[in-house]
């Protein structure tokens, strides 16, 4: 009898057993896993064929030059993981981005240059977000209809013409605080409270539900109408935050839309392991591949490969990722 116990007991104990720490990271972080091995795996090899690559210069290219894409990316994967998608986030940010610079040259005090864009952003994506959420519009309908009232209005009204003069106190993209670029910690910093929002608040991980399934989030109680919404207005913050530092990298800021941006956060947070389908995926998987597509394509140049092979790539990408997560949801027999 006792000698049953003990095998109990030791049975008991090998099941409660915790997982290894790299076996909880794969199974958590799986997919984050692969884009950080994948980058470092870029950065030793396109680093020993030309040493050049792995200069300072050109890694502040990498993280800082496109953080703003990373920071986009944030917002673009709450919505996608409460089953939505936005089209219309590059228009967004070229439009707020000519607002932005024409309040700093026409002599408003920086801080409104700088607010007006997230303000701005969360009052369209309002819009955006009630016309989804409660006139039931489906949200590429709604986002193409942005995308084009954006894009038009923006060269109807400005020409394209190339904004110049920007005052210096208006380049928050060019500070270096504690000698690193102001991008950088921005990326890291709001990468980190996104994450720790969604993955601690009851309000963050609802949105897990209602992307994975409404119908049973409505039956516990969610609405999910406020739900969508309120993931609009904050994406459309996120996106005024990436205008910010979009708009201050350089001297000037030319008023058109930046081209294929959209394409380019969407493709963030879908490779970085948010599912199309909704309901699963971080925003640190997001924030790690816009690094990866920013290396990428710095690497094609330092291996005389053309930057045109980076669309190519990105979309081969997309097409393993979603294919990778249609298996992984297909019903087990």
């Amino acid at each position: 009898m006792a000698a049953v116990q003990t095998s109990i007991s030791v049975s008991a104990h090998k099941v409660q057993r915790p997982r290894p720490l790299f076996a909880r990271l794969m199974s958590d972080y799986g997919q984050e896993c692969v884009i950080i091995a994948a980058i470092l795996l870029l950065f030793v090899a396109v680093g020993l064929y030309n040493p050049r690559f792995l200069s300072a210069s050109n890694l502040n290219t990498i993280f800082a030059g496109n953080a703003y894409i990373a920071v986009a990316a944030i917002g673009m994967s709450m919505v996608i993981i409460t089953g939505h998608i936005d089209v219309s986030i590059g228009a967004l940010i070229g439009v707020l981005a000519t607002i932005s610079g024409t309040l700093a040259v026409s002599g408003y005090p920086v801080w409104m240059a700088w607010g007006a864009p997230i303000l701005l952003g969360m009052a369209a994506n309002f819009v955006v977000g009630w016309l989804v959420a409660y006139a039931r519009i489906p949200s590429i309908v709604v986002t193409l209809g942005m995308m084009s009232i954006l894009r038009g209005g923006l060269i109807s009204v400005t020409g394209g013409t190339w904004i110049s003069g920007l005052p210096k106190a208006f380049m928050i993209a060019q500070w270096k605080p504690f000698g690193l670029p102001f991008p950088i910690i921005a990326m890291v910093v709001l990468t980190l409270i996104a994450a720790w929002w969604m993955r601690n608040f009851p309000f963050g991980r609802s949105l897990y539900a209602v992307g994975g399934n409404p119908e049973a989030a409505k039956a516990t109680g969610l609405s999910s109408e406020r739900r969508v919404l309120a993931v609009f207005v904050i994406h459309g913050a996120f996106a005024g935050i990436a205008t910010i530092l979009f708009a201050t990298q350089l001297q000037v800021i030319q008023s058109t839309v930046p081209p294929n941006l959209e394409l380019t956060v969407i493709t963030a947070a879908v490779i970085g392991g948010v599912s199309i389908l909704g309901g699963s995926g971080t925003v640190i998987g997001s924030t790690l591949a816009a690094i990866l597509f920013a290396a990428i394509g710095s690497a094609l140049i330092f291996v005389n490969v053309s930057a045109y092979w980076l669309r190519a790539v990105i979309g081969g990408l997309i097409l393993i990722t979603v294919l990778a997560d249609m298996i992984r949801r297909r019903p087990k027999t």
